[in-house]
């Protein structure tokens, strides 16, 4: 199927239709349903405000600063000692993963788990059919790396990417910074297109990619509005095939692939490939 049929309502509406078919789709009674709505919608809530007030350098600051308060040291005890790493802002990093490791995986497991009484693995951590549908997740990457290439050559981009500013220092800060970016990814499609769907889908079926989708736009509104437009169309699709895959690592590899394009291309417009393994 080409990129044309494939984004044609009529397809789209289908798809949708067969994910309501299935077996998965609206197992509970109206009480139950009620009950998984609210369970799950009010821990995304939880989850989404903890991310979004943790994740940044300045609470990060401020914790240090508390933590060398207590410890009866100056308010730049820690702050100064990170930074005489030479890593601060790679660790600065290493905060805004763990965050989103809480937020979008830990507590969701424990809601499952203890709330849902559903299963974890179950929740799209398994590979399942994501080969059947590799060309739907082709289709999604191709453009956007076609769309790259043609952005890496302004100043706005390299000014943007990498967010780690020191990548291209070395292959360690490069490799260490791809890590928790991709880390990130993984926890971010677990949330959205593990968690989030599959917990509203015996409640109310398809219209839980739907539901999903608000939130994932909200996220990128910080973003530029090109960016936050896509993210609406993106989540759509992304959310039916981890539906029909029943898996989030199609997902992932998608994000991975945009992630590490964008991040390469300009560093080799910058000239920062790196040239040594250590700093």
């Amino acid at each position: 199927m080409d990129m044309a049929n494939w984004l044609h309502p009529r397809n789209i509406l289908i798809a949708l239709d067969d994910i309501d078919n299935e077996t998965s789709s609206y197992t509970l009674n109206r009480q139950q349903a009620l009950r998984q709505v609210f369970y799950t919608m009010a821990s995304v809530a939880v989850c989404l405000l903890i991310i979004h007030y943790m994740k940044y350098d300045s609470t990060f600051q401020a914790t240090l600063a508390l933590l060398s308060s207590i410890q009866g040291q100056t308010t730049h005890y820690w702050s100064g000692k990170i930074q005489a790493t030479g890593y601060g802002h790679l660790i600065g990093y290493c905060w805004w993963t763990f965050w989103h490791v809480i937020g979008y995986v830990l507590i969701p497991c424990i809601v499952i788990k203890k709330v849902l009484s559903a299963s974890i693995v179950d929740m799209g951590w398994r590979w399942n059919d994501t080969s059947t549908h590799w060309r739907g997740y082709l289709l999604l990457l191709s453009p956007i790396l076609v769309f790259i290439i043609m952005v890496s050559q302004g100043e706005d981009f390299i000014n943007h990417y990498p967010f780690y500013k020191q990548a291209g220092r070395s292959w360690f800060d490069l490799l260490a910074w791809e890590f928790l970016y991709l880390l990130q990814f993984i926890c971010l499609e677990f949330f959205f297109r593990g968690y989030f769907v599959n917990a509203l889908r015996p409640a109310i079926g398809a219209n839980a990619i739907w539901v999903m989708c608000l939130p994932y736009l909200m996220i990128h509104f910080p973003k530029l509005w090109l960016e936050a437009t896509g993210a609406i169309l993106f989540g759509l699709f992304l959310g039916i095939l981890a539906l029909r895959s029943r898996s989030i690592w199609g997902g992932f590899l998608v994000h991975a692939g945009v992630a590490v394009s964008m991040d390469i291309a300009s560093l080799i417009k910058q000239g920062k490939i790196p040239t040594v393994f250590w700093p």
